[in-house]
């Protein structure tokens, strides 16, 4: 996944190899899609990592600290989730417990309107319930410069033991002790299952359990409910000053909309008096996970040093983001996102519908890095149908050549990451099941009309209901017979075409690779292509990757890099096709493509497998035999790229 850390290196603040540790609940997030209606009603749902503590991991590490979570998963699917995003996203997993026993807990959250958001939490004897003093490991805690305890896991004894213990060792070692009251009413046994989205019910109980910790604590944080529970006082003045008779650290107040205000030192009379963190005239989408943005972006600053006026700036922001997006720990921004909004603002009250913040945060949060992508294309449609002479019965044999081709591929790639495919979901969903096993592998499918010019879609021109069920990781690709010289009406329909294909992506959360052939249809010079991207990237369109054609000189490729790098520095970067020309004229093509920046690889369809395809259709060639032609064709295309780097880099 891609990450944007600090110009600075927060962790070389402090010797000690985690700058945060954050300790208690680990679910996953089921939220409802459809916005404006009841639980009840929801048909469909979005997924993610939630719990304060797992959500404050994601986004300190997000905002460039090195963090780790403390916790228990069951194990099963959802507990994989959890860990295998966690480790997406950068946060250390080695303090996560697989529960044998138990399974993962779930919260299930609509938004009915902008005050009302129905909550249930699934945490009947759920894995990280069931954290106890064996899951914390003395030199775990003592890896890390400050550790993060929650309110919600002082609720049961053994998970109270869990965290009390991790706050012995974190002293002793002289880390920071941060606590999160994270006050759930229902999570202490205090209001009905269906009272999730309850934030207070005063209790003489829980008050005075709470008050146990604060004396142990360097940083408090929370809201006015959950300030008036921990002191268990009924007013909020009163209650920062009983909380600091109790403990001398430093108290933040989450005031919503409002900000906050953070507390050194005694508590005066004017509850104003204090450093005043103003908050962001936000739209309100979904205030839950607001907190632990907020908590992320302070502890950015807090621990890294800086004035907690710049932290509760931080954290306001960090608040800001998660309400008025949908999940929670997905929609907290990363430190080049934030950067961007504190430097350029938004037009937009509701940050969602901003589209140039929208694109840092998507480009700055993808599933992995893909440095080096070197493809075999089998998403061909119309050739193989040609080559079929479209007889029924070769017609009927292509979905398993196709299958043959991603066992080429595999046997090429032979588990090393860098490799992928491109696969048609019209005769190739055997071969994508079969490409799908192999997880490294980077898979796109096509949804052009083959050979469409304007641009048209195959099968339904409607993307969104096609798009849905895609898996996460297969990225939508396009093609386009574009030429920046065409009749401005073709340009605009394609563009038109092109635009709603991206918006789709973006919609349904897929990435998406532009395909642009310029020779089929005009003259191909050095700024050919450079103008086509322009025109592009002026239409609105940055795709997470270009695939295009190779370019006579080295001229036109560092052209292409001068619009990429202008236009948009966060794109993936170009993948080669090849047309099926032969291998010495890819040779070249590679070779002058070699001396770009932005150029990570190749996708070849028909260099590759071609003549395979006209041996084996024809009963020629049994199916041993497609691999191996395949994939040394593969092979030596491969090869070729590599040396061609070596060669660069040398």
């Amino acid at each position: 996944m891609s990450q944007s850390p600090s110009a600075q290196n927060p962790s070389a603040k402090g010797a000690k190899p985690l700058d945060l540790i954050t300790i208690g609940r680990a679910s996953v997030d089921l939220y409802g899609q459809q916005i404006g209606t009841r639980l009840e009603d929801v048909a469909s749902f979005a997924k993610s990592v939630g719990g304060c503590p797992c959500n404050i991991s994601v986004g300190t590490a997000r905002l460039g600290l090195k963090s780790a979570l403390l916790t228990r998963v069951g194990d099963e699917q959802m507990g994989r989730f959890i860990r295998e995003q966690l480790q997406r996203e950068g946060v250390e997993t080695r303090g996560i417990v697989t529960d044998p026993e138990r399974l993962t807990a779930l919260a299930i959250l609509s938004v009915e309107n902008d005050k009302s958001f129905p909550l249930l939490f699934y945490r009947d004897n759920c894995a990280d319930n069931a954290l106890c003093e064996d899951d914390v490991a003395e030199d775990f805690i003592r890896s890390a410069r400050a550790v993060l305890v929650s309110g919600t896991h002082f609720s049961k004894p053994n998970t109270d033991a869990a965290q009390r213990k991790a706050i012995r060792i974190a002293k002793e070692s002289g880390a920071k002790v941060v606590f999160d009251i994270d006050y759930r009413p229902n999570l202490w046994g205090l209001a009905g299952h269906d009272a999730g989205e309850s934030r207070y019910i005063a209790s003489d109980r829980v008050s005075a359990h709470l008050k146990t910790v604060l004396g142990d604590c360097d940083l408090i944080v929370g809201t006015e409910e959950e300030v008036l529970i921990a002191s268990g006082e009924s007013d909020l003045l009163k209650a920062l000053k009983t909380i600091r008779t109790l403990s001398k650290a430093t108290i933040v107040l989450k005031r919503g909309p409002m900000g906050c205000i953070v507390y050194d030192g005694p508590i005066s009379d004017n509850l104003e008096d204090g450093i005043v963190g103003k908050g962001f005239p936000i739209e309100v989408y979904n205030v839950l996970g607001a907190g632990d943005a907020f908590m992320s972006g302070f502890l950015r600053g807090w621990l890294t040093g800086e004035p907690h006026a710049t932290s509760a700036t931080w954290a306001n922001a960090c608040g800001a983001f998660a309400v008025s997006r949908l999940l929670c720990a997905p929609e907290i921004p990363t430190w080049t996102e934030l950067n961007f909004f504190l430097e350029n603002g938004s037009k937009e009250k509701a940050l969602r519908k901003d589209e140039a913040i929208n694109h840092v945060h998507w480009a700055t949060t993808r599933r992995r890095d893909i440095p080096l992508l070197m493809a075999l294309a089998i998403d061909h449609r119309s050739q193989l149908e040609d080559i079929a002479e479209g007889k029924p019965e070769l017609l009927a044999r292509i979905p398993a050549f196709k299958v043959l081709a991603v066992k080429a591929a595999a046997q090429v790639a032979a588990g090393r990451p860098g490799f992928g495919m491109l696969i048609d979901d019209k005769y190739g969903r055997d071969a994508l099941y079969a490409a799908g096993a192999h997880r490294d592998f980077w898979i796109g499918k096509p949804i052009e009309l083959p050979g469409s010019r304007p641009l048209q879609f195959e099968f339904s021109q409607d993307l969104g209901s096609r798009l849905i069920d895609w898996p996460v990781d297969h990225c939508i690709k396009v093609l386009s017979f574009f030429h920046p010289d065409d009749p401005a009406e073709l340009k605009a329909a394609q563009i038109a075409k092109l635009r709603s294909a991206f918006q789709a992506a973006r919609k349904v959360g897929r990435e998406i690779l532009i395909e642009i052939i310029a020779s089929k249809h005009g003259t191909l010079d050095d700024l050919t292509v450079p103008r086509a991207l322009t025109e592009l990237y002026d239409a609105g369109l940055k795709p997470d990757w270009w695939k295009l054609e190779p370019q006579a000189s080295r001229g036109a490729w560092a052209a292409i890099d001068a619009v990429i790098e202008t236009r948009d520095p966060l794109c993936r970067g170009v993948v080669l096709l090849g047309l099926e020309a032969p291998y010495e004229v890819l040779k070249d093509g590679f070779a002058a493509a070699r001396t770009s920046k932005t150029v990570k690889g190749f996708a070849v369809g028909r260099t590759i497998f071609a003549d395979a395809s006209k041996a084996w259709l024809a009963g020629a060639m049994t199916d041993e035999q497609a691999v191996a032609d395949m994939a040394a064709r593969f092979k030596a295309l491969v090869d070729l790229w590599l040396q061609l780097g070596e060669t660069k880099a040398a």
